[in-house]
């Protein structure tokens, strides 16, 4: 990369800082609880609206996993979410009614709380519907994982975003609160998947999966993007480009080996296709929050309308993670 392009790169993450360290005003504190935070805590950021009946998984899960606080931003939640989040002991929770989508569709606000609160910290930035799983995550806590992270100078660790869906539709089995989603949603693709390099960020796009496959089939490449960034060791100098797709500095979206070997790296299993769905989608949609003028919920509405079973006769039924690493779909590089 030139120094021309570097320059212009280093000016958008500045322009990213300061458009953060704004929209801070969007956000009303509710609960601080993060003077409990100490040097060595592993930090859980997340915007929702509306997630009451998944909270109560979420928080469990990564708080077996070793998650020690949780900094979510609410955004107007009409279903409780936000009373339930206040009434726990290890989250610190924000409000807006600002619009999410002019917020860089929640990016700007979560920048503005990692500056602030995550530097120096391995943060993890997740929806209330996607479960990390990691190289022995059966085994060993997240903190083994970020150990071994620190140990070998690596600043970041990536993710595939797998879309997990019941077999049959998707209201026919109900999702109640604190319930495992994946054992309802347990079947994904195995295949299909597409991978291109971003040359100005160095990260790499991947598409594909049962959102391309049922949502967009005529057009692929306009399916939504499965590569993600989750895992960072933050420094107040960085910056999420785009959800958390790809960062700036640029060098942390280079996480893999061009030479054929192979770095580590997760997957994080996405439980969106629950009974809860069909609502939650006519609801964004009408909302019209999200990107490209919506264009990921025009296209679950049309299809949701007939009822569709996302389940065909190649997909897989998820077992543990060695699975997805036989299948290369993550990979325990060389930790051992």
């Amino acid at each position: 990369m030139g120094a021309w392009q570097s320059y212009r790169l280093r000016l958008q993450r500045k322009r990213w800082r300061i458009r953060a360290f704004r929209k801070r005003r969007e956000l009303s504190r509710i609960v601080n609880r993060t003077g409990q935070i100490r040097a060595n805590d592993l930090l859980c950021f997340s915007t929702l609206r509306n997630e009451a009946v998944r909270l109560p998984y979420f928080l469990n899960y990564y708080r077996e996993m070793g998650i020690n606080h949780f900094l979510i931003v609410d955004n107007d939640s009409t279903d409780g979410s936000l009373d339930y989040l206040a009434q726990q002991p290890d989250v610190s929770v924000w409000s807006t009614e600002a619009s999410y989508k002019r917020s860089r569709f929640g990016v700007d606000w979560l920048n503005w709380l990692q500056m602030k609160y995550g530097h120096g910290h391995w943060t993890l930035v997740v929806d209330p519907d996607e479960f990390l799983i990691y190289p022995f995550c059966d085994t060993r806590p997240l903190r083994a994982l970020t150990d071994w992270l620190d140990a070998s100078s690596i600043k970041s660790f990536s993710a595939m975003l797998l879309d997990m869906y019941p077999k049959g539709r998707l209201d026919e089995q109900p999702y109640a609160a604190g319930q495992n989603p994946m054992e309802i949603a347990s079947w994904f693709d195995s295949g299909n998947y597409t991978i291109t390099k971003n040359n100005r960020l160095g990260n790499l796009w991947i598409q594909g999966g049962p959102r391309s496959r049922v949502f967009f089939p005529e057009e692929p490449e306009r399916a939504p993007a499965l590569n993600k960034m989750p895992l960072v060791k933050w420094d107040r100098r960085y910056a999420y480009a785009s959800s958390t797709h790809m960062l700036l500095p640029r060098g942390l979206n280079q996480v893999y080996d061009e030479w054929g070997g192979e770095k580590a790296s997760g997957v994080l299993l996405h439980a969106k296709f629950l009974d809860t769905f069909t609502a939650k989608a006519s609801e964004e949609l009408d909302r019209k929050q999200h990107y490209a003028a919506s264009v990921e919920y025009k296209a679950y509405a049309a299809t949701l309308r007939d009822d569709p079973d996302l389940w065909c006769k190649w997909s897989e039924k998820y077992i543990n993670w060695r699975q997805l690493e036989i299948l290369g779909l993550m990979s325990k590089g060389n930790w051992a």
